[in-house]
């Protein structure tokens, strides 16, 4: 919206609004207002749930302090979804389908994750939304992600004309364009083209990208056209598990908001570097000409995680209910997917695919042993893997410290994945 205000009122280029036109301030400027949003109106939203006494009802599993929360409001998710949807309307470029998708996939899942906790707080019903429906939830999202991706003709790939009839895609193509580049003192003319395609990333193997189409051979000429077949479904899958995962997380005071900042911000350098050519072509990955625009939503993102951090903190004035983890989750979810990175998701949510991993085991190595010997046996003290240090006598202070450190190396490890090859 500002970016359209200072657009109006630049002329000539002379205007202090030519700032709105830097990928880099809208950025910053982002940030800040998630920052401001979260921590001026997160205290007055904390006394609202407090008069409605919108409070948490904890289950008595004998973790150290876990009743002291008693009490404590939830559904503390309206604080980032308003501090992400409102700076994002103010600063990004809202005619980009990139934006609109994350928008759109904000809103939804924050709705979904909104009637989960009022049905747990307000109707008393501890289950809240039944699982199937929240479930259902997470595919539409994932079934609206992995469409645009393959319809919307702005979601595309910029590469070199040679590279692409290399690959096979210039029946793909939506848009070319020429330029020319001066190389050995000599003038030469580039074509690049605009291609539609599943394309993405893989890590470690220098120049390599995996086309879902190729998970097809058996459909031969027919598989570019049939790609939804493995496309869809994998986006859906991914799509569920890190949305649960992030909501597994979110077991104690700073844990999910403090790695999900960190998870934000790494997606945010994947944004810009994805966006820029000269980036793009030196780091040898997929050029994605319009995802610029995820830089600015990365930093809402970032902003409105941290601002809620603030309150959010041992020991929390608010939890973000599933109103926030449902939607976090989605949201790095979908921002990895639609900036072809989701072959890192393992590395960059290593904390969530812990979480998640470990309840798995658990359930799974009960069941077992109960069939097989007639009792129940345990890997973890606790699942899900935060509650297991709990019970080793740690307090959850040290434990969060602990797990974003873990979280920043695992943030590390995937941006250098772009040089590892």
């Amino acid at each position: 919206m500002l970016y359209w205000i200072a657009k109006l009122f630049t002329q000539d280029g002379q205007s202090t609004w030519r700032l709105f036109e830097y990928l880099t301030f809208r950025a910053a400027l982002a940030i800040i207002l998630s920052l401001i949003i979260s921590m001026l109106f997160g205290g007055r939203i904390i006394k609202f749930l407090q008069k409605l006494q919108v409070g948490e009802t904890v289950r008595d599993l004998g973790l150290a302090g876990q009743k002291e929360k008693e009490g404590t409001p939830t559904m503390g998710g309206i604080i980032i979804i308003m501090a992400i949807i409102i700076p994002c309307l103010l600063v990004a470029k809202l005619d980009n389908v990139y934006i609109l998708l994350m928008l759109l996939s904000t809103t939804w899942m924050g709705i979904i994750g909104f009637l989960d906790d009022y049905i747990k707080v307000f109707k008393k019903d501890k289950t809240g939304l039944s699982g199937k429906f929240k479930i259902l939830g997470q595919v539409v999202l994932g079934i609206l992600v992995a469409v645009t991706m393959l319809v919307s003709q702005e979601v595309v790939v910029r590469m070199d004309y040679v590279k692409a009839e290399k690959l096979g895609l210039l029946n793909e193509v939506v848009d070319s364009f020429e330029s020319k580049v001066t190389k050995g003192g000599k003038e030469t003319k580039k074509v690049r083209v605009d291609v539609k395609t599943t394309l993405t990333n893989v890590p470690f193997l220098k120049n390599a990208v995996l086309d879902y189409s190729s998970l097809l051979p058996f459909l031969k000429d027919n598989a570019k056209t049939m790609v939804w077949i493995v496309f869809v479904p994998f986006v859906i899958v991914v799509v569920v598990n890190v949305s649960n995962a992030a909501n597994l997380t979110d077991g104690i005071d700073g844990l999910a908001t403090g790695v999900s900042a960190i998870i934000g911000a790494t997606l945010g350098i994947f944004a810009y570097v994805s966006s820029n050519s000269l980036a793009a072509g030196y780091l040898e990955i997929l050029h994605l000409p319009g995802t610029e625009e995820l830089v600015v939503f990365s930093a809402c993102f970032l902003g409105a995680c941290i601002g809620f951090l603030w309150y959010n903190s041992f020991p929390a004035q608010i939890f973000m209910g599933d109103t926030g983890s449902l939607t976090i989750g989605a949201i790095i979810a979908s921002m990895a997917i639609l900036l072809r990175k989701e072959l890192l998701i393992p590395i960059l949510c290593g904390i969530f695919l812990a979480e998640n991993l470990s309840v798995m085991l658990q359930v799974g190595y009960f069941k077992y042993t109960k069939k097989k010997y007639g009792e129940g046996r345990r890997i973890f003290l606790m699942s899900p893997l935060h509650h297991h240090y709990q019970k080793k006598g740690m307090h959850e202070s040290k434990i969060v410290t602990r797990f974003w450190i873990v979280g920043i190396l695992l943030a590390v490890l995937t941006i250098i994945t772009l040089k590892i090859r």
